[in-house]
């Protein structure tokens, strides 16, 4: 019991929970606003707004590809959203703050590798460098 209770007080699996559970609520609003904005400004450009009925016949097999249509656009809108509030502010702030740390390499001037700053030779090409 001891170690289950350890296994799951683990910083990465409390985490994992953390996020499952933050990815439901999430899924929740874009879900919300795919059904009550996206698709509807869809409905008023293409005359319809409820996709599920949109199907063809083919030798007496019914193909529902509204449901498809639908769950194109809520993955479009979830992947958008994803991309814009969550990935794109990530890298800005991964880049500011690699910005602030401190340089250990150096190009080579002749053959434009990374070699540590105190290199006195170049161990791709090995020309002296200053």
């Amino acid at each position: 019991m001891k170690d289950f209770r350890e296994f799951l007080l683990r910083g990465n699996v409390v985490d994992l929970a953390v996020g499952f559970v933050i990815g439901v609520a999430f899924a929740g609003v874009v879900t919300a606003t795919t059904t009550g904005i996206i698709t509807p400004l869809i409905g008023a450009i293409f005359g319809t707004q409820d996709f599920s009925t949109l199907t063809f016949t083919i030798n007496s097999s019914t193909f529902f590809y509204g449901n498809v249509i639908s769950a194109l656009i809520a993955f479009v809108a979830t992947a958008a959203v994803v991309f814009y509030f969550v990935v794109k502010p990530y890298n800005i702030l991964r880049d500011r703050r690699r910005s602030d740390e401190p340089a250990t390499t150096r190009e080579c001037p002749e053959c434009l590798s990374e070699i540590p700053l105190a290199a006195k030779r170049c161990a791709f090409c090995t020309s002296a460098v200053s």
